[in-house]
């Protein structure tokens, strides 16, 4: 059997912004997360400028670095996926757990029913032990519904190990060798 593998990453070519506004930024900045920076201090120090004015010198953190740090980790590479950033793999499991995900039945044939979906209970088993045992315990309890509301039949997804495999033309030959044989005995019986 033969084994294909990939040895080298994928593809990866980036712009870079060198300078801005007259400023030289030296070998430059990736312009994707430029923009996703301008993008989330406008949507980050817009309302606090709209609630609380501009920022003290004791405030000004508070402004600042939500932002900074969310650009600066979110634009790496997943270390889980590698074609990915991060930012898109913490949007991704946040739609997970808020939303949740239709699941695809029979290859997308037939529709989900709804008690075929992952209940909000079994979406956020093991990240809300903590959060039961405090004072919003009650609240959470009810927002995830009853512990006897999860359907049998919904779980957790199955992960699948599947590996392609590529037959040569001997192997074929040899296949379609055995069939026509089969097939020339059928007909002499």
């Amino acid at each position: 059997m033969r084994v294909g593998r990939t040895y080298t990453s994928h593809l990866n070519l980036e712009t870079k912004q060198h300078e801005l506004l007259g400023m030289d930024l030296g070998e430059g900045v990736p312009r994707r997360a430029l923009v996703m920076g301008l993008v989330l201090y406008l949507v980050w120090a817009g309302p606090l400028l709209l609630l609380f004015g501009f920022p003290s010198k004791v405030t000004f953190t508070f402004y600042f670095l939500p932002p900074l740090l969310t650009v600066v980790y979110g634009t790496q590479k997943s270390r889980v996926v590698d074609r990915r950033w991060n930012v898109t793999r913490w949007s991704i499991g946040a739609r997970y757990l808020v939303l949740g995900h239709r699941p695809i039945i029979s290859g997308g044939r037939r529709a989900a029913t709804r008690g075929e979906w992952i209940s909000r209970r079994a979406r956020w088993s093991g990240r809300t032990e903590l959060l039961i045992e405090s004072p919003l315990g009650g609240l959470l309890e009810r927002w995830l519904g009853a512990e006897d509301a999860v359907p049998t039949g919904a779980g957790a997804p199955i992960r699948l190990a599947a590996r392609p495999r590529l037959y040569g033309p001997d192997a074929v030959a040899r296949a379609h060798g055995r069939k026509a044989l089969q097939h020339q005995e059928g007909k002499a019986s």
